[in-house]
């Protein structure tokens, strides 16, 4: 009987251990909200900054976006344990209808939590953004 318990605990120990290890992405902020924006110059720019929090390099494969008017660009190098990445995100809304957006980006990589979703939102307002 105390083979088993010891055979258990063992395992239990075990898969605890190879859950733990690898990489993982942790961002400081998972949405941006640019607020209010005029459609005439509606070309925004946010960075989300994010660290790889788990105990291996960390690789982004890639970064999409819910909409072809948001354009994600993201660090291609491999970030080290400890160490900071970044997702750059713009979106340009000068060909579309004023009013509340909201865009998604999902990111992949070799984290044990991907993907992982961000987001991007605010308000279009018609024109120069200026109410009469």
């Amino acid at each position: 009987m105390k083979k088993i318990a010891a055979l258990f605990a063992f395992l239990f120990v075990t898969a605890f251990a190879f859950a733990q290890s690898g990489p993982e992405m942790t961002f400081q902020h998972k949405t941006h909200n640019f607020g209010t924006v005029a459609q005439d110059t509606c070309v925004v720019t946010y960075t989300f900054l994010f660290k790889n929090t788990g105990d291996e390099t960390l690789i982004v494969h890639q970064a999409s976006s819910s909409c072809g008017c948001t354009v994600p660009e993201y660090t291609q190098e491999p970030i080290p344990p400890g160490f900071m990445g970044e997702i750059k995100v713009t979106y340009n809304g000068k060909t579309k209808r004023p009013g509340v957006f909201k865009k998604s980006i999902t990111i992949h990589s070799n984290a044990k939590n991907t993907p992982v979703r961000i987001y991007i939102e605010g308000e279009m307002l018609e024109g120069d953004g200026k109410q009469e």
